[in-house]
């Protein structure tokens, strides 16, 4: 046991002299990946919908989205039936409502400043912003763009005919074609469509079921995330370690500070043998854990078999301070004689392009386009390390699906209000354009002009739809007018539309939904200009939608240049 250890500690001596006498890795990706990081119901993605809208536009192509997907610039996350979380970084998190639509337009990195731009296409979303020094959140749905410039939180809800945005925790700052608004905790802000205005700033909707779901999760993650943290020395990628304080323990590991293990698993237990892969044409095939916790073992860190217990995980990168730089696998691919072809969990000592040290127990041989569970025997064979498997060598764990339904919903009553109403093209409850308001058009009383609803004939207290299915006279007021009354409720129908209306806004979005600003380049902080001020990246952000993609290139298994992220650790 002594020896060892000894070896051990003189071999991390002479990975730390490597890695200090080594240049510095430098940031030339100016991207970032995310993750999926909860799915309910029915979740979707796409990619590369190149500023078109993913809903109308027929050649984008949609699958079904799967727990611990690695999400790149140009991604387009939708739910249907269901909901889901994606997670950041530095453990800033975005939900998805059902019916939602939400794309990644700008993932961008530079000198470790992050820059995160998001566009609602559809829907209800609440992000929950976590910003370290020098990064720049922002989410454009409909006819403005919200800004985060410090720990926030806020739900944004872009319908057909406009969209409001509530603020629970922190500030945010409102840019528009008419000037900019800050808002605090408990304000909100309605727009209505192409109607400047119709602007009103009140204070925040009632919570609903989602708000709930929403808080209860960031509760929970930031709970077990610092329970994890105290495990590990690096406090600016946290994304993943809710998940190893939920999953698993960690156990103190000679020479190599605390390795990690999962419950429920037994001593013959290995890496590669629950979860899938998938291709994706700029950083290749990535790994994909199937289980909660497997996003951080996958893809930072290295494993090591440890007598007694069996694999460990290990975070951490030497020389680095951090966890390092995101691997599309932490495995090395090597081939030996006969073409063979097989993958070999990474090592904390490996060296580059080297034989990996852990080679000793054995190859995870592929199998029938998947890496086998079982390791076979290396000893006595030549193994040649491998950039990365061929293309034909793998096949892919996601499935392909149809595009997402377009849901028409529209507000009912000012940002106090009922957050939404869904109409279905058979339902006897239509919008009145003119009027502004909902009408019954089963009432005889009531007749149809031009293809809106009048309502001269029937009175509005009878005649509008109120809140959870009744009538109620004061929703009459024209969306985001002064003086609109507050009306808590839930929305009062939740059905979707079989084809998309005619009056969809995003069924031909504007310029400002498919392009928002640039995040504004500042020295001292945010700065909230509207549109204005240089894109952060050199490629990713700017205003043409454009993708930055990391490199393919790198060992273990070709991993993608994607530099630990620093600063904006959440806070403890």
């Amino acid at each position: 046991m002594v020896s060892r250890t000894l070896l051990r500690a003189f071999g991390l001596i002479l990975a730390t002299l490597a890695f200090a006498l080594a240049p510095a890795w430098a940031d030339n990706s100016h991207a970032r990946i995310v993750r999926l990081s909860l799915v309910q119901g029915d979740v979707r993605f796409a990619r590369d919908a190149h500023g078109a809208d993913p809903l109308a536009d027929s050649s984008v192509a949609w699958e079904a989205g799967q727990l611990n997907l690695p999400i790149r610039q140009g991604y387009i996350i939708a739910t249907d039936n269901g909901r889901a979380e994606v997670e950041f970084e530095n453990g800033a998190m975005a939900f998805l409502a059902a019916n939602t639509v939400l794309e990644f337009y700008d993932l961008s990195l530079e000198e470790g400043a992050k820059t995160t731009r998001l566009v609602l296409r559809q829907g209800s979303a609440s992000f929950y912003v976590n910003p370290g020094g020098g990064d720049y959140f922002s989410v454009t749905g409909g006819d403005f763009t919200v800004e985060a410039a410090s720990r926030t939180e806020f739900r944004l809800d872009n319908y057909d005919d406009g969209s409001n945005v509530n603020v629970s925790k922190g500030r945010v700052t409102v840019l528009r074609k008419g000037g900019n608004t800050a808002l605090a905790k408990g304000q909100s802000l309605s727009i209505k469509a192409g109607d400047e205005s119709s602007l009103v700033v009140g204070r925040s909707s009632d919570n609903d079921d989602f708000d709930r779901w929403v808080s209860g999760r960031i509760d929970s993650v930031n709970i077990a995330t610092n329970t994890a943290m105290q495990y590990n020395s690096n406090s600016g990628y946290t994304s993943g370690f809710s998940d190893l304080g939920m999953y698993g323990s960690f156990s103190p590991i000679g020479g190599y500070g605390y390795g990690w293990r999962p419950y429920g698993v037994g001593f013959g237990w290995c890496p590669f043998d629950n979860g899938g892969w998938f291709f994706d044409p700029v950083f290749g095939w990535s790994f994909i854990g199937s289980q909660p916790w497997g996003w951080l073992p996958f893809h930072f860190g290295s494993w090591l078999f440890e007598p007694g217990l069996g694999w460990v995980w290990l975070p951490g990168a030497f020389g680095s301070g951090g966890l390092g730089r995101w691997r599309n696998s932490t495995g090395v691919w090597v081939r030996g004689r006969g073409g063979l072809l097989g993958v070999v969990p990474v090592h904390p000592l490996d060296a580059h392009g080297k034989t990996p040290l852990n080679l000793a127990r054995g190859v995870f041989p592929v199998s029938g386009g998947a890496v086998s569970g079982t390791p076979q025997p290396a000893a006595g064979a030549e193994w040649k390390v491998v950039k990365a498997p061929p293309r034909e060598a793998l096949a892919s764990s996601l499935v392909r699906s149809s595009a997402p339904e377009r849901v028409s919903r529209t507000l009912l009553a000012g940002p106090a209000g009922t957050r939404a109403v869904t109409v279905t093209r058979d339902s006897s409850i239509a919008y009145d354009a003119r009027e502004h308001r909902f009408v019954n058009t089963n009432n005889p009383a009531s007749s149809t002009s031009g293809g809106a609803v009048g309502s001269t004939a029937m009175p509005a207290d009878k005649a509008v739809v109120g809140i959870n299915g009744a009538t109620n006279g004061a929703a009459t007021q024209r969306i985001g007018a002064p003086g609109s009354p507050s009306t808590p409720g839930n929305t009062s129908v939740a059905t979707r539309t079989p084809s998309t209306p005619p009056s969809a806004r995003n069924s031909a979005p504007a310029p400002r939904l498919t392009t928002p600003p640039p995040a504004p380049r500042s020295s001292g902080g945010y700065s909230s200009a509207g549109g204005g001020g240089n894109s952060r990246g050199s490629s990713g952000s700017s205003s043409s939608g454009s993708t930055s993609h990391p490199s393919s290139s790198g060992g273990g298994g070709g991993a993608s240049s994607h530099p630990s992220s620093s600063g904006g650790g959440r806070p403890h």
